[in-house]
């Protein structure tokens, strides 16, 4: 495998280093005063309910770090006084990775009068959206595994789901010179969408796309790996784009492939820090290996109070919480949203429909250098008819180096020309900075 230089965003701005300031302060600074509210106060308004769901115990797309993130963050807030003076009252769900557990999960947080759905893992968006719609409940920052989580109004997205990670990865390739391109992904209509995505991205720099899908059924990938690595020449590339499990068959069946010259990536949700160390890290498949995500790494300062949190008391007994999982990142990123719109309508009373109103005023939310300030203005979102209410377009560019996933060199990279068929920057693959 060539160890050539992975792609080089800009340095960050000095808003960037504001946002990281923020986030330090920011859930510890709402905790530290009961988000406005004192222990005694929390009674004195509404309890507010909210739920957050994930599939368990499935064997294959298990996300229980997000519900118990979920709980973690309740128990903490009521511990120091509420949110704004409200108690909180936190639902989990498992949502079993089925579209009756998400009708299911959907119907008992319609049925306990939640104000929103926070911080959720379901590809079932056509089962769990429509019965929170028919009561306006909102849909917090869903990991965008389906299309109504990008068209639904009731729907806040946090990232820009697959259809940025995979994007981000064909622009994070291009700027690491691949000259051919070799995507491994679901063979499942949602697979099918990654295709385009990716040629959009890549289509500028003329590089060559191998569509390769796979049963992620199946526990050997030696086919789909040796159509990958091909005549294994100078300048292949190969990103992979399935579920956790079916990728630690694939990067075994990867490793076991004689090749020199393919390199290899992947978007986080595949990989992630648990991945590489359990693939035997620079000794790994994963060695030097491009990822693409969402958000900063976790060895980033952004998730330093996550990490307070996962370490507090109140997670003492919980199920292990894994920083690096980006399901757990969304869930704290889309609790940071719901508790900040919620100390924002001070004394308004807190119902699903006057938070909604909160969410579309258009008032960006900081979420202290996670994600660049999110809106859900109409001048913030896509201008897709596929995907009108994404509205974070940015991604990162992350890199194995020393058998960690780190930035190269720290920034968002805005994927958004991509995504609307607009025409590349004069630099594509350059960071956006985060506005002062």
């Amino acid at each position: 495998m060539s160890e050539r230089s992975g792609p080089r965003p800009g340095r960050t701005t000095r808003s960037r280093a504001v946002g990281l300031a923020a986030t330090a302060a920011l859930l510890p600074a709402l905790l530290a005063t009961g988000c406005g509210g004192s222990a005694d106060a929390s009674s004195s308004k509404a309890e507010l309910t909210v739920m957050t769901w994930a599939p368990a115990d499935t064997g294959s797309t298990d996300r229980p770090g997000m519900t118990a993130l979920a709980t973690a963050i309740g128990a903490t807030i009521n511990a120091e006084g509420g949110v704004a003076g409200h108690r909180l009252k936190v639902l989990t769900c498992n949502e079993h990775n089925t579209s009756d557990g998400a009708t299911a999960c959907a119907a008992q947080a319609v049925a306990a009068g939640a104000v929103a759905v926070v911080g959720s893992y379901s590809q079932y968006g056509d089962a769990f959206i429509p019965p929170l719609a028919a009561k306006g409940i909102a849909y917090i920052g869903g990991y965008g595994l389906s299309s109504p989580e990008f068209t639904s109004p009731i729907s806040y997205p946090v990232a820009g789901g697959t259809p940025a990670l995979i994007a981000g990865s064909g622009l994070q390739l291009v700027a690491a010179g691949c000259r051919t391109v070799a995507l491994i992904r679901p063979d499942t209509p949602a697979g099918d969408t990654m295709v385009g995505a990716l040629a959009a991205a890549l289509a500028p720099a003329n590089v060559a796309l191998t569509d390769v899908p796979a049963n992620e059924t199946s526990s050997d990938f030696t086919a789909q790996a040796q159509q990958a690595i091909g005549a294994d020449r100078p300048g292949n590339c190969v990103t992979a784009a399935l579920s956790p499990v079916p990728t630690l068959n694939l990067l075994d069946a990867l490793r076991r492939q004689p090749r020199q010259n393919t390199r290899i990536a992947s978007v986080i949700g595949s990989v992630q820090q648990s991945v590489v160390d359990s693939t035997g890290g620079d000794g790994g498949p994963l060695a030097n290996a491009y990822a693409t995500g969402w958000y900063p790494p976790e060895v980033s300062k952004v998730w330093d109070p996550l990490r307070a949190v996962v370490n507090s008391p109140a997670t003492a007994g919980m199920t292990s919480i894994d920083v690096s999982d980006p399901g757990v990142e969304t869930t704290w990123v889309a609790y940071q949203v719901f508790l900040q719109a919620v100390q924002r309508m001070g004394d308004q009373q807190v119902t699903s429909t006057s938070l909604r109103a909160e969410l579309d005023s258009g008032n960006p939310i900081n979420t202290g250098g996670a994600t660049p300030p999110l809106s859900w203005s109409l001048t913030s979102m896509l201008a897709s008819a596929d995907t009108p209410r994404l509205v974070n377009t940015s991604v990162t560019f992350q890199q194995v180096k020393n058998g960690r996933l780190a930035e190269p060199q720290p920034g968002f990279v805005d994927v958004r020309w991509v995504l609307t068929g607009g025409k590349p920057p004069a630099v594509p693959g350059t960071p956006t900075p985060l506005p002062s």
